[in-house]
């Protein structure tokens, strides 16, 4: 399928339940790559607007780019407050931006669908001299804690594509997005806390899993509540993730 049409009936899902970003990240970017507020970013595969909001609240000038219409849709309306953010219909390959026309390029969970070689081509295109490239993403844990066991546990056993999807975070692709393995990163510990109905949108939002109108759904939604109430404490369960940061500048 399409990467572009995978989370078409997922937007709202996607943007009431996914994972924040935490600040780290920008404090990152600002030690190690120069970021100030008078940059301009260009968020690629800006999604719900997640980590465009990152760059929004540092006072950055933000553009995103999104191919999927739901998803644009739901980022202008979630970013609305923001007069500095504006969004496009584009994709990594070909984002339309003007050429030279950013400081920096960010992508979230994107990043794994992009067309390597072709969006290296395409962000050398649209990146000022000197630059920066960071790709940030939320990695799920899959334990030490229970919870995290048993959350993997139920995914592996409802999802579609899974090993598919599973094997696009591959560090090869990273190289090849840079130009090299000269880019550097950071790690941070981030928590999400989700209450029932929160644990079922989040879950929903990944693509892989059944949607609202397959055949599976009931059983999966049945198997998400007993999670939930098995491993809940005082109506909250906590998701475990560690922020990942690669940071760096195109190498030829």
């Amino acid at each position: 399928m399409d990467p572009t049409a995978r989370f078409s009936k997922r937007a709202e899902d996607y943007a009431r339940a996914r994972p924040s970003y935490p600040a780290a990240v920008i404090e990152v970017l600002q030690r190690e790559c120069g970021l100030t507020p008078r940059a301009t970013v260009a968020d690629i595969g800006c999604g719900t607007g997640l980590l465009a909001k990152l760059f929004c609240d540092f006072g950055n000038t933000v553009i995103g780019v999104e191919p999927n219409a739901d998803m644009r849709e739901a980022a202008r309306e979630y970013l609305a407050s923001y007069p500095k953010f504006t969004i496009v219909d584009g994709r990594a390959e070909t984002t339309s931006l003007p050429e030279r026309s950013v400081d920096f390029i960010a992508a979230g969970q994107s990043a794994h669908w992009f067309e390597a070689r072709a969006t290296q081509s395409e962000f050398r295109r649209i990146l000022r001299p000197d630059g920066w490239l960071a790709l940030v993403w939320n990695d799920r844990r899959y334990g030490p804690a229970p919870f995290m066991v048993a959350y993997e546990e139920l995914t592996q056993r409802f999802a579609r594509e899974y090993a598919h999807v599973k094997a696009l975070w591959d560090h090869q692709r990273l190289g090849e997005l840079f130009g090299s393995e000269n880019y550097r990163q950071a790690s941070f510990e981030h928590l999400q806390r989700l209450d029932c109905e929160g644990l079922i949108r989040r879950i929903l939002s990944a693509s892989y899993m059944p949607g609202r109108d397959d055949a599976g759904f009931p059983s999966m939604m049945h198997a998400i509540r007993k999670l939930f109430e098995k491993y809940e404490q005082q109506g909250i369960v906590v998701v475990e993730y560690d922020t990942r940061v690669f940071y760096g500048r195109l190498q030829d």
